[in-house]
């Protein structure tokens, strides 16, 4: 694609990587015939590749961004499938970043959609303030029929019984069973400790079983997807630097072999620090942490499961975007289930987004409910026991359109491997 930027405009180094970005698409079209929106608007706008024309002429002229190009930019969710279609190796990713940043400088939005999106970022990636404001939604659930959509989805998705904090993601150190094969530091998320607790403690629980000393660091929060997401670049920086000087701090002091995320979204955040922090102070020491990142599957694929149980269940694998499209994720997961005795089986159109996609369920109800049918539509079709998936906000988006219980499956291969049964199988 030939673009237009100005000599001046180029020095932005942001903008020079924009740039990289649109002159490696050549309109092929590709990824039309993976991207969930355009499947389901049928608009060419609705589609990567009229996603790219719309940045690429906000960019190049230098304008404020305008009500269209909010619209189609914030109907994306960010799936990253047209990146796995690519064959030009077009980085959509850090595009649209680059995007909903300046639209989050330029463009002011309705004071309603203000209010959400302020709303969402101050309280999300808080556990104590997120845990009240379920007890709220709690509350207001009988009223939830008078209220306005994206409330409504909001109480929808809420649990009705949300779990009590867990101590077990507390800093401090976890032993590992045995000789120890390894140190690793947990990120233990924001809103999957407050949703569901039984995630991290199975990781825990996996992870020493098989040799690793599990470290929970002292200072470590939000890894910044949630808001990075939303274009607020100074929340999301900030709450990235802060994880990126708790794992420094642990990584020159014991030292750290890897730092394992077991919450998808978040992981293609933490392995994109090196990205976020380029010509930062911290770039060196972020460069570092995203370096480390694994995911829980790929760090298991490399321990091996060792003896299992074999519980026999019938499991559908859900694939999370951010794990299969963002990290390039795809085979440890499903390797690992088949290993542990499981029979795997996985949904038609298996690449395509269930709709949750961080807040974008809560910002784009609609839209989501409808992905979220037909997500729950091929998964039940396989007639599975159970639905495994890496991710929480699938796992929340799925079990709320679906009777067919949701685990994590860090919580099948704990089980497998000597650990609980799932509290959802019980």
């Amino acid at each position: 694609m030939q673009t237009n930027f100005t000599p001046e405009q180029l020095t932005d180094p942001e903008t020079a990587r924009s740039n990289a970005i649109l002159r490696s698409c050549v309109h092929c079209g590709f990824c039309t015939a993976t991207c969930p929106t355009y499947q389901l608007l049928g608009d060419e706008l609705d589609s990567p590749r009229g996603r790219i024309y719309l940045i690429k002429d906000m960019l190049e002229s230098g304008r404020a961004a305008d009500a269209q190009t909010v619209k189609h930019i914030d109907r994306c969710l960010s799936c990253l499938s047209c990146m796995t279609t690519c064959p030009s190796g077009v980085h959509y990713m850090h595009l649209v970043d680059h995007a909903r940043a300046h639209i989050e400088r330029t463009y002011k939005r309705p004071a309603a959609e203000r209010t959400l999106r302020w709303l969402l970022a101050k309280v999300l990636p808080y556990p104590g303030r997120f845990r009240l404001a379920l007890l709220g939604a709690m509350l207001g659930r009988p009223l939830a029929p008078l209220m306005p959509r994206q409330l409504r989805a909001m109480i929808a998705l809420a649990p009705r019984r949300p779990p009590s904090p867990s101590r077990m993601d507390d800093p401090q150190i976890f032993a590992a069973e045995g000789p120890r094969r390894k140190r690793v530091a947990l990120l233990t998320g924001c809103a999957q400790r407050v949703l569901n607790t039984d995630i991290n403690a199975a990781t825990i629980r996996l992870l020493t079983r098989h040799g690793c000393e599990v470290v929970i660091a002292e200072g470590m929060g939000c890894c910044g997807a949630l808001t990075h997401h939303m274009g607020k670049v100074a929340d999301s920086h900030a709450s990235a630097a802060t994880n990126i000087r708790a794992w420094t701090r642990e990584l020159r002091g014991a030292g750290l072999d890897a730092i394992v995320v077991n919450t998808s979204g978040c992981g293609t955040t933490v392995k994109d620090y090196g990205t976020m922090f380029a010509g930062d102070a911290l770039e060196a020491d972020a460069k570092a942490v995203a370096g480390l990142a694994r995911d829980v599957s790929e760090l298991m694929a490399e321990l091996g499961l060792g003896p299992v149980a074999a519980p026999g269940t019938r499991v559908a694998y859900h694939a999370a975007c951010s794990l299969q499209h963002g990290q390039r994720v795809t085979t440890h997961p499903k390797a690992l289930l088949k290993a542990a005795g499981f029979e795997v089986v996985e949904p038609r159109d298996a690449h395509l987004c269930c709709g949750s996609a961080g807040t974008y369920n809560l910002l784009q109800p609609e839209i989501s409910a409808t992905l979220r049918a037909r997500k729950v539509a091929t998964l039940e079709e396989r007639a599975p026991e159970v639905i495994a998936a890496g991710n929480i906000g699938c796992m929340m988006q799925i079990g709320a359109g679906t009777r067919t219980p949701v685990v994590h499956t860090v919580e099948l291969l704990d089980w497998a491997t000597g650990g609980p049964k799932p509290v959802a199988l019980a």
